[in-house]
């Protein structure tokens, strides 16, 4: 969670440090704050406060600041309540730092070091710059080091001490954080897409590696006091992927990107018309080698990996399992060396995933990655690692990252089943060309985007609402589903359709919305019998559905015709679909979108 940037060079560190916390308020919104050192040292000046960074914006235009180094945060509060007390930076002493994480051991800590009379804030945070402060005796690297050894749980920290006016240290362990030198000066964040408009080279600081940038210089040292090389990364989005083009919200832009995204992406992944992995260093040997497929992922990726769970039974015929990866060590899974675990992640972060990533490891699986961001610790824990280059994504609700995941399980499909003899290459290439033609169906869909706006206004009241569908369909109704809840915040359940019998059809009642989505052609007339089943207990039925079935249901339903490709392929243009569904929902509530409550969009916290 959190946002963290430091700047330390030649420019107005308060302009660079607000800027890269506006790119970074997705990974939370609560709080904000900045600590800036004047050149001739002594405590660094901080202001904080409650709320967006706009807010501090605000406090901290109010005054002449002209320094030209400090650090930066946005919150997503983990431990005490949304206050200015409870807001990075914490100042303890010759201490001033921003943390992201957990940690575990806080309150044996403050009793240790007789930190609780001296605190002002509810925060783990605040008692590890006490711990930091309590070694600190002019030896960065040596309080680090010994503070380090005292804790438990994760941690991304940024420190400033009192009489090292123009450097920044930070040291990490799970949660993240990239450094990069530019043309005036060097910097740190949490994120890459901060540093983006300086730089195009960066590097992933190494776990338990003590990080020291002046205004010139770069340095990394292990816990065994070796000095080491930073391994850069190119990074490889445009500057405006990261900004607005003029829309108004973050998710609408993105949502606007998908099908420029999936056709670089088939494009860069294949080759005479077959999928290519071997620029990723993807070998077919991790596909033929394996018995059954484990799927780890959360939310939206999750919801990814069900609808390539669906293709690859289908086309390869062997067991395939998607788990929560929160919950995955914990239910006993049966995973061996004939296992190969697929994770996915948008950034590659999510501690959950990665946890389950390393018990999977551990237990012999092989390992693939399905992820968004180079050098992430997904990336780096995993076997082999596919890109979808879906560039940044901002917005908290994921759009593009997640239909580039479900194209890439299309595609992985297609190289599976070639390599393991279930697809001819003729067929394999029909098939990746009929995947070609999603891009332009999304189109479609969006073009079409002022009709889903007129049905979000027949649920925007709604307090209920239910999601159906069969097979894939039901896959892309549980992430139709969590897009409304997350960003309109109206109850919405999604159900398979046999399911409705069993149960859920109790809740439908006089003009419950339900929103049903068809595009499996086995399955039309089965999914029809559910629609016409909740229809005739009076509820207001949205089909989202291919042509034909449209105007077969015209009668009683209000509907948005998909355009028609391979079924398999059908979850994308539907995707797009019910993500505009929960867009117009929340817009035309006056929500803002971008930034849903009580969420953040990368999760390094269990």
């Amino acid at each position: 969670m959190c946002g963290i940037i430091g700047y330390t060079g030649k420019r107005k560190v308060r302009d660079v440090l607000l800027d890269g916390l506006e790119l970074l308020e997705y990974r939370g919104y609560d709080s904000a704050g900045v600590a800036l050192v004047d050149e001739k040292g002594g405590e660094p000046s901080v202001y904080k406060c409650a709320g967006r960074v706009a807010d501090l914006r605000k406090v901290c235009q109010e005054k002449e600041l002209a320094q030209t180094c400090g650090i930066g945060h946005t919150r997503w509060a983990t431990h005490g309540g949304v206050c200015d007390e409870n807001a990075h930076p914490h100042r303890f002493g010759q201490v001033t730092l921003v943390h992201n994480g957990i940690i575990e051991n806080y309150e044996e800590l403050a009793a240790k070091y007789h930190l609780t009379e001296k605190l002002h804030s509810q925060t783990d945070s605040e008692i590890a710059a006490g711990v930091f402060d309590w070694f600190y005796k002019g030896d960065p690297y040596d309080c680090i080091k010994q503070t380090v050894s005292e804790l438990k749980g994760t941690f991304a920290f940024v420190i400033l001490f009192a009489d090292k006016p123009d450097k920044i240290y930070s040291v990490r362990n799970v949660s993240p954080i990239v450094a990069a030198k530019t043309p005036e000066g060097t910097m740190l964040a949490s994120d890459v897409t901060a540093i983006g408009r300086y730089t195009k080279k960066y590097f992933v600081v190494p776990e338990y590696h003590v990080l020291e940038i002046d205004k010139e210089n770069i340095t990394l040292t292990d816990f065994n006091g070796k000095q080491t090389e930073p391994e850069y990364l190119d990074i490889d989005f445009a500057l405006n992927m990261s900004e607005k083009g003029g829309f108004p919200f973050y998710m609408e832009k993105e949502m606007a990107e998908q099908p420029k995204v999936i056709a670089d992406m088939l494009e860069e992944k294949t080759k005479d018309g077959l999928p290519d992995f071997s620029k990723e260093g993807v070998p077919d040997e991790l596909f033929t080698d394996c018995e059954n497929v484990c799927v780890v992922a959360c939310g939206s990726a999750m919801h990814a990996g069900l609808a390539g769970q669906s293709m690859m039974k289908k086309f390869l015929h062997i067991p395939v399992t998607v788990e929560l990866a929160s919950e995955f060590m914990y239910n006993d899974p049966v995973v061996d060396e004939k296992t190969l675990v697929i994770a996915v992640s948008q950034s590659g972060e999510t501690i959950d995933t990665l946890e389950a990533l390393k018990y999977a490891k551990k237990h012999g699986a092989k390992s693939l990655a399905v992820i968004n961001v180079k050098g992430s610790s997904i990336a780096r824990e995993s076997g082999a690692v596919l890109y979808t280059n879906a560039g940044p994504e901002i917005a908290v609700a994921s759009t593009k990252a997640y239909t580039s995941q479900l194209a890439l399980f299309c595609l992985l499909t297609a190289r599976m089943a070639y390599a393991r003899g279930n697809f001819t290459a003729d067929e394999t290439r029909a098939f990746v060309q009929d995947l070609k033609k999603v891009p332009t169906a999304m189109e479609q869909v969006l073009a079409g985007k002022d009709r889903i706006h007129h049905i979000a206004g027949r649920i925007i009241e709604a307090k209920d609402i239910f999601m159906i569908g069969r097979g894939m369909d039901y896959s892309i109704a549980m992430e139709g589903s969590l897009k409304l809840k997350e960003v309109s915040y109206i109850h919405s359940e999604a159900y398979a359709s046999g399911e409705l019998k069993h149960g859920p059809l109790a809740l439908i009642t006089e003009h419950t919305p339900v929103v049903a989505v068809a595009t499996q052609g086995r399955l039309l007339s089965k999914e029809i019998s559910n629609i016409r089943e909740v229809k005739s207990r009076g509820a207001d039925v949205v089909l989202f559905a291919k042509q034909s079935v449209i105007a077969e249901e015209k009668e009683g339903c209000f509907g948005f015709a998909l355009p028609d490709v391979r079924d398999e392929f059908m979850c994308l243009p539907a995707a797009a679909a019910l993500q505009l569904l929960a867009y117009y929902v929340s817009s035309d509530k006056g929500f803002d979108v971008d930034k849903p409550r009580n969420l953040a969009k990368v999760v390094t916290v269990e």
